[in-house]
């Protein structure tokens, strides 16, 4: 039953290599007739023909033990490569010395002729033989006249671009009729590449027009976010729908890797060349290691949980007071990786000082990452000892635990609304940076990671604007004016992770993350990526600016007033941090603060918080003068 099984699974590969060895014995025929009538008396393998028979055998043999050592029966010919075409030469040639060793051997020297004219044309029929298949069944699947797929052309005409037309081409699911590449390339222009013509980029739109192309696939190896835009507007300007031939970075562990056609995506048109963290000592850093996520179910904590699974840790450990959120990360990683990675999920408030000494003394983390937070701005202006219970007495309880329970490194993440903040939700996030320096003396090592807004987080403005867009608007900006610094969560991730890595002694790590984007332009981009256009489909409507809201946040990275690390986009902020004491004498202050508040008896959450936080100031006296602010400047 087993042999009838792998008969019926590999039928072709066994078809295939009959086919071959009948090829071998035809011309192993033909070579011992025309040798018999050449009157080759002094070859004694044409005289015996015994002999002829076993050296054949030998050679035969030789050449399908190379053949299946170099896999040639394992490829798929119609979709083959040059590689398969060289290994199968390179295996017949093996074979046929293999043969000749093994016949020197048994019986002296003979028939060098016999294996070099076989093995040379069984080699050579067997490659035409696969060549006029694979030419057979790219006619047989070609684009037809009467054919519906769309007329698309392809930017780039390099290797990734011949592998996507050949693939449109012969794929009987494609969407799409490949009619031609565009590309810069003035070496390229005017000849054919995999049967298609190369046009110059300025010939583009008189081509497009001619021949009814609708869609245009960016199939560029090495690109990034400047000239994706750049290509993105230039073809959506002639009409086109634009999409991009690229790997699925961020989808299932699975699918990780795979090249597919999709949309653009606003990550795409960020102006910006993304951050790619790769350093494989980084990732070994943390397998084998107990990791634990405070806020693990939020969207930049979910996605530290992903790379940090990805590292073999020896228990990952969420904990998130929002069960919703923790149970959707959960089944995530379970679906992911089963039983080889022991998670443990706890639904818990970092206000909780007693649920959550439980939960360190009974799974002693060795690294934390801090990602727990009250982040809304306008909501924690309204409730803002709501944002200094959560984010500065929950940082200052788990520093605290951190501590006691041995932890070797506590990562917390910032916000660059800390830097000179305006609101309450920043100046939290200040002082809890405070909190991490004065603990330079501690055996933890602690260190914060300070970034801008991420894109596509929970409660961002991205799903803010698609919701609108899809309610069909308006799309509502609160100053038309107004800028910000972006980075994707896989981004801020993996500069957490890094980070991590490198903390030493009460480090503030901050990014250098290229140039700000006008919200305005994020509000077109995203409206445009819809299918739709700005102000005539949809409007953008100004609404002001909100409380503690201003038009900039604080350029994060000036390299002359940073210390370099090894990883060239992060630098390490020079800041004079407080002492235990004076942080101990500001927490006291705030703790008073929110139980007076409980009842009913304190000033307002921003009044304290301006006592301790020396930097934070009123929005409007950074509003007026944000003309002459180098932030704006650089946009």
């Amino acid at each position: 039953m087993k042999l009838i099984e792998e008969i019926r699974n590999n039928y072709r590969k066994y078809i295939l290599m009959l086919l071959d060895i009948a090829v071998f014995s035809s011309i192993n025929a033909m070579y011992y007739f025309m040798a018999s009538i050449g009157h080759y008396s002094s070859n004694p393998v044409v005289e015996d023909p015994v002999l002829f028979f076993m050296d054949s055998s030998i050679l035969l043999a030789s050449m399908l033990v190379m053949r299946h050592l170099l896999g040639v029966y394992r490829n798929v010919w119609r979709y083959t490569n040059t590689r398969a075409y060289f290994n199968l030469v390179m295996s017949d040639g093996v074979g046929g010395i293999l043969s000749l060793v093994v016949t020197l051997i048994a019986g002296g020297y003979r028939g060098v002729w016999h294996c070099v004219v076989v093995a040379a044309l069984t080699a050579h029929i067997c490659i035409l033989a696969r060549l006029g298949y694979r030419l057979w069944y790219k006619k047989k699947n070609d684009i037809r006249p009467d054919d519906t797929r769309k007329c698309a052309a392809i930017v780039g005409a390099g290797q990734l671009g011949t592998y996507l037309a050949n693939d449109l081409r012969t794929n009987s699911h494609s969407r799409f009729n490949p009619l031609c590449f565009i590309d810069l390339n003035r070496d390229k222009i005017g000849k054919t590449v995999a049967g298609l013509k190369v046009i110059g980029e300025d010939q583009a739109r008189e081509y497009i027009a001619a021949h009814a192309i609708t869609d245009i696939i960016i199939a560029i190896a090495d690109t990034d976010s400047e000239k994706n835009s750049r290509l993105y507007h230039l073809y959506r300007d002639m009409g086109c729908n634009v999409m991009i031939f690229d790997s699925l970075m961020h989808e299932g562990q699975e699918n990780r890797g795979r090249r597919t056609i999709r949309e653009f995506s606003i990550e795409d048109l960020l102006f910006r060349q993304p951050l790619k963290i790769n350093d494989q000592s980084v990732l070994e850093y943390y397998a084998g290691k107990v990791v634990m996520v405070t806020g693990g179910g939020g969207s930049i904590g979910s996605e530290l949980c992903r790379q940090i699974a990805q590292c073999g840790p020896r228990r990952l450990v969420i904990v998130d007071n929002y069960e919703n959120n923790a149970y959707e990360i959960q089944q995530e990683l379970l679906r992911l990786y089963g039983s080889d990675l022991d998670l443990h999920v706890q639904i818990a408030s970092v206000q909780d000082v007693r649920h959550l000494e439980t939960i360190f003394r009974t799974y002693k983390p060795e690294v934390v990452f801090h990602a727990a937070a009250h982040k809304h701005v306008p909501l924690m202006e309204e409730s803002g000892y709501e944002a200094v219970k959560n984010n500065i007495l929950g940082t200052y309880n788990t520093a605290n635990l951190a501590e006691k329970y041995g932890v070797r490194k506590f990562i917390m993440i910032s916000s660059d609304k800390a830097v000179n903040p305006t609101n309450v939700m920043g100046a939290t996030k200040r002082v809890c940076e405070m909190i991490i320096q004065s603990r330079r003396d501690s055996t933890t090592s602690f260190a914060t990671v300070r970034f801008g807004n991420v894109l596509g987080s929970n409660g961002s403005v991205i799903p803010l604007f698609k919701n609108q867009i899809a309610a069909g608007g308006p799309v509502t900006i609160t100053d038309k004016r107004i800028i910000r610094y972006f980075m994707t969560i896989q981004e801020a991730s993996q500069l957490v992770i890094q980070a991590g890595a490198m903390a030493r002694r009460g480090e503030l790590f901050v990014l250098d993350m290229g140039k700000p984007v006008k919200i305005y332009d994020l509000a077109v981009n995203l409206i445009r990526l819809s299918g739709l256009e700005p102000e005539v489909d949809i409007p953008i409507v100004e609404v002001g600016l909100r409380p503690g809201e201003k038009l900039y946040e604080e350029l994060l990275i000036r390299t002359e007033k940073l210390d370099k690390t090894e990883n060239d986009m992060i630098f390490i902020e020079r800041d004079t941090p407080l002492t235990r004491e004076e942080v101990e004498d500001k927490i006291r202050y705030l703790r008073q603060a929110a139980m007076d508040w409980d009842e009913g008896n304190a000033p307002s959450a921003r009044k304290m918080l301006m006592a301790v936080v020396p930097t934070f100031c009123d929005p409007e006296e950074l509003n007026q003068n944000a003309a002459s602010a180098r932030e704006m400047q650089e946009v």
